[in-house]
């Protein structure tokens, strides 16, 4: 009986008689990550029901691009914003300093950067250009837009940063007052005690800045291109505020910057049910007022990867049903190499993306 349930539901979601999109639009069917895997494999795109690739740029490159396109699939790449591990090696200046005036410590596997430093955007920009100036894409995904922080895991790292004198003389002069201290942790400390709504909005403007500038950026050479952003999905009241306080994102304001935002609704990562997925996707669809056939979509990424623990394949279509439902346009799972490591999960999204949506 449960079973029956389930495709009854499933047809529902993925079938063509589904009334939960806007007739117009193309629901989009993807996979995160380094796609090309599946195509060494054996498979096709257009074979497992797929119509958009969602490929890190480091994985990007003229044999996969041209045989993606071959098969009528779009290309959607994923580009790392304010992850700066590698940078930091050469330039140790754009470390993110914490309140004590200490070089902020890696927050799991995650090294952030300080989002004020000028070179480090001006090397984003640069590499954002390049891979403009080779390929056409259907859109650019800016992925770790935040402050220095670790969210993918059960109990988040969540440090205070930054405060380097580059951030804190911006700081200033945003707000038009001189800070009354001069060690690092002496301007740390009246910061937070004396205006630290301040801080934070300041903060979030920071980031809405390098939306804004990669957005231009894009839209600069390839206008049509969608602007994405993976992001944080948390409630505003979860970890103390965190998403706003520490992470430094405003959903509203991101969504008034960009085309797609795709929630990154890892459910095995965060311990949270399957259910979970489908819940977020209709509380963010609410709160930012998503109509159908409007210009900001949703388009959710949802957990296949075995890590930590094992997402069985029954988890897996769970979410994927969940992440379709209204206001989502469009689904992506994480990852290609889950895929391939359980044939019963290429059969799973074989079966929902191979269902037609409306035309």
């Amino acid at each position: 009986m449960r079973n029956t349930i389930l495709c009854l539901f499933i047809l529902t979601v993925f079938s063509c008689n589904s009334s939960s999109h806007e007739a117009s639009e193309e629901f989009v069917k993807g996979v995160y990550g380094n796609p090309g895997t599946l195509l060494k494999a054996g498979y096709s795109f257009d074979s497992l029901g797929m119509n958009a690739v969602f490929v890190r740029s480091g994985s990007l490159n003229r044999e996969f691009y041209d045989n993606t396109k071959k098969q009528g699939v779009k290309v959607f790449v994923e580009f790392a914003t304010l992850n700066g591990k590698e940078y930091l090696t050469e330039h140790p200046d754009a470390w993110p300093i914490d309140e004590n005036g200490l070089q902020s410590p890696p927050a799991d596997w995650f090294m952030g950067i300080c989002p004020t430093h000028p070179g480090f955007k001006a090397y984003r920009t640069e590499q954002l250009e390049e891979i403009l100036r080779e390929y056409e894409v259907d859109g650019v995904f800016l992925d770790y837009v935040h402050w220095h922080a670790q969210f993918e895991t059960p109990q988040p790292i969540l440090p205070e940063t930054c405060f380097c004198d580059r951030c804190t003389e911006a700081f200033e002069v945003a707000i038009d007052t001189v800070i009354p201290a001069e060690t690092i942790p002496q301007r740390a400390a009246w910061i937070l005690q004396n205006v630290d709504p301040q801080w934070r909005t300041w903060r979030v403007d920071v980031l809405n800045g390098w939306v804004e500038d990669m957005g231009k950026t894009l839209k600069s050479q390839q206008p049509e291109a969608k602007l994405g952003v993976f992001h944080c999905a948390w409630y505003p009241a979860e970890y103390d505020s965190a998403l706003y306080r520490t992470m430094g994102l405003d959903l509203a304001a991101l969504a008034e910057r960009v085309d797609v935002l795709s929630p990154m609704l890892f459910h095995h990562m965060k311990e949270k049910p399957t259910s979970w997925v489908g819940e977020y996707v209709s509380w963010l669809g609410t709160t930012l007022d998503v109509k159908k056939g409007g210009k900001l979509k949703i388009w959710p990424i949802v957990q296949s990867h075995n890590n930590p623990g094992i997402v069985s394949p029954e988890e897996f279509r769970e979410v994927m049903i969940e992440g379709s439902k209204f206001p989502s346009s469009g689904v992506m799972m994480f990852s290609d190499q889950s895929l391939l490591e359980d044939p019963e999960k290429i059969r799973v999204m074989r079966d929902l993306y191979s269902k037609k949506r409306p035309k």
